[in-house]
């Protein structure tokens, strides 16, 4: 399968396992996306969606329920990997918008950078919960963006834990 996006950094035997469970749990599965890339730190994760019996819609392109699945969890994980066990992390809204008909594999690239996640901590250090808003785009192997996301992630310090 093409790769469009870098590897920063090779995946650790940790991270493969979880990309290897990651796209054999069904409800992932199912959506037809496959994870291809996971940083060892949990900071960079590559999605791809192929375009394939599965995934496609009556008029021959990608299904945009396969686009929305196959990007849904991504972020809520990488935020839970990252700030650990003394924060609750959960999925709040997105928005969708469809671009262009997917009529190949599209791809979409996450990042957290470290600054992202020292804000965070700051502000869940200072409020009682917070909302943060991630951009995602599928786009195809040149390059091409064929639908834009806005996923909206609630986040708060674990009561429990304080």
């Amino acid at each position: 399968m093409i790769q469009p996006f870098p590897r920063p950094r090779p995946e650790t035997w940790h991270t493969r396992l979880w990309r290897w469970g990651f796209n054999f749990f069904p409800a992932y599965r199912g959506t037809g996306g496959q994870v291809t890339y996971i940083a060892p730190d949990w900071r960079e994760v590559h999605v791809a969606l192929p375009l394939n019996w599965r995934t496609r819609n009556y008029v021959g392109t990608l299904f945009g329920g396969s686009m929305y699945g196959a990007i849904d969890p991504i972020y809520m994980l990488m935020l839970i990997k990252n700030l650990g066990p003394g924060y609750v992390v959960w999925d709040k809204a997105a928005t969708i918008r469809f671009r262009r008909p997917g009529r190949s594999t599209l791809f979409a690239r996450f990042e957290l950078s470290e600054q992202e996640l020292a804000e965070i901590r700051r502000l869940a250090d200072e409020k009682p919960s917070i909302e943060r808003i991630y951009p995602v785009e599928l786009l195809d192997a040149s390059g091409v963006v064929h639908a834009s996301f806005e996923k909206t992630l609630y986040i708060r310090k674990d009561k429990e834990l304080r």
